[in-house]
């Protein structure tokens, strides 16, 4: 019986060793020795490098003009637009304007929609102009109407009304990072503004609000309600009537500022026209530190043990007090 199990052992064993398979290592120590990790801001999700090469690599017989981009981007309060270009060791910002800057033109409620960005973008191409002395010879789209504006001199299309014969438009792309480009972002609301203000930014109408993507048709007058804040009003009539509670808490700072749905579209025009008269930035306010506070004096190493006792003897005299009650 013994001999029997030994044999039937042995089979076992010798079944066992035909069945396995050779596994290969793949990622042996010579792998992870010319491992090379992603750019650190590729790491975090922060730069979409293949985006951010094809915007600025420039064509050597440029002779280092560098390519402008408007970089726009969204924070949990505000946008921001800015003018930047690229050098070996860095970014350069030839200008930039923020949502927050738009109550000193009387917006002073809802600074990071579509309307806003719209905004701030306007704000950011009439500044840049006037830095670099163009504002006069581009003064833009006056009258808002969501059309695209192009003209085209020999086999170059520029987006602005007219080109001079002197000064050719200021050309600068898009940066949308890693937004998701969808049809109707605010982004495009930025892109627009920056447009009517007088920057050639090379763009179509596919993904402004109102392209209809099956039937390829574009209705401007639904981006130029979005432009003046018409889908805000249209919101707060629907919960005002529907909700009302819920309508005086999301709205609160609208009603405080006497904004109700009929003026938006005013309001946005006054705004539009007090950025073209001016749309330099503010004077910087001088920081003053608060002088008159100080420090407390760190105590010695006896006046913290002082302070223990002081504590110790308090709760011996507390028990003690406790003993003899009982």
């Amino acid at each position: 019986y013994y001999k029997r199990f030994q044999v039937s052992l042995a089979l076992t064993v010798a079944i066992n060793l035909v069945k396995m398979v050779f596994v290969k290592v793949t990622k042996s120590k010579a792998y992870y020795k010319r491992f090379q990790v992603k750019f650190r801001r590729r790491r975090e999700g922060r730069t979409d490098y293949r985006q951010r090469k094809r915007l600025c690599c420039q064509a050597k017989n440029k002779y280092q003009s560098p390519k402008y981009r408007l970089v726009v981007r969204f924070s949990n309060r505000q946008v921001i637009c800015q003018i930047a270009y690229s050098l070996i060791d860095g970014d350069r910002i030839l200008t930039s304007a923020s949502s927050n800057e738009l109550p000193r033109y009387g917006l002073n409620v809802g600074l990071k929609n579509y309307a806003a960005s719209y905004c701030t973008g306007l704000l950011c191409a009439r500044r840049l102009l006037q830095k670099v002395g163009l504002d006069d010879v581009y003064e833009g789209n006056d009258e808002v109407d969501g059309n695209i504006v192009s003209t085209t001199v020999g086999k170059t299309t520029y987006y602005v009304d007219e080109v001079d014969e002197d000064k050719r438009p200021f050309r600068a792309l898009l940066d949308v990072g890693c937004k998701t480009t969808s049809t109707g972002c605010r982004i495009f609301g930025a892109l627009k503004g920056a447009a009517d203000g007088g920057l050639d930014v090379p763009h179509s109408e596919k993904r402004f609000p109102g392209y209809d993507r099956d039937s390829k048709e574009y209705d401007a007058d639904m981006h130029r309600e979005r432009i003046f804040g018409g889908h805000v009003g249209e919101y707060m009539e629907y919960l005002e009537e529907e909700d009302n509670t819920k309508y005086q808490q999301q709205f609160a700072s609208y009603l405080a500022d006497d904004v109700e749905a009929d003026g938006l579209e005013e309001l946005y025009e006054g705004v539009h026209e007090k950025i073209r008269e001016d749309p330099s930035p503010s004077d910087k306010k001088g920081f003053s530190p608060d002088k008159s506070f100080k420090r407390k004096v760190k105590k010695t190493l006896e006046e913290r043990k002082a302070d223990v006792q002081v504590k110790k003897d308090a709760k011996n005299a507390e028990l003690e007090e406790s003993d003899d009650d009982e």
